[in-house]
């Protein structure tokens, strides 16, 4: 078992509709999806640049891990997310290896994906993301 790439980097933005101008000019290709996802009191905007995917995330509550990010840290680099072929089996090597889990389950996240946090303090400051494919149901 190893993560198979890194999936995306997800960016705390305060304003998503300038972060998603700014981004488009950058990359010089326009977002493709825009999501919110509520239980996290976040609206995100992904764009795609070869393999490589960039999250924009925006708070929509003042509570939210991102708003409370922003606060202490300021817009950046708010995580990098690897992709996983198993994530139950991930989360639990990792936590065999002494890694701290921000979450006991996987929980679903943004663009289809099943997703868990691992706690910054065990990758050198960086939050990490594992994130597996949910897969479709059959019709």
């Amino acid at each position: 078992m190893s993560f198979e790439k890194v999936e995306h980097l997800g960016i705390a933005v305060k304003d998503l509709n300038s972060a998603n101008e700014l981004y488009a000019t950058l990359l010089g290709v326009p977002h493709y999806k825009t999501e919110e996802i509520e239980s996290e009191h976040v609206i995100t905007s992904f764009f795609k640049t070869g393999d490589t995917k960039i999250e924009l995330l925006q708070a929509t509550h003042p509570d939210s891990a991102i708003a409370k990010f922003i606060e202490k840290r300021g817009e950046g680099l708010h995580h990098i997310a690897y992709a996983v072929a198993n994530i139950n089996a991930e989360m639990e090597r990792l936590a065999a290896n002494g890694f701290t889990l921000l979450n006991a389950q996987p929980k679903r996240g943004a663009d289809n994906k099943w997703v868990c946090f691992v706690h910054p303090k065990n990758c050198n400051g960086v939050l990490t993301e594992l994130c597996q494919d949910i897969e479709p149901q059959a019709q």
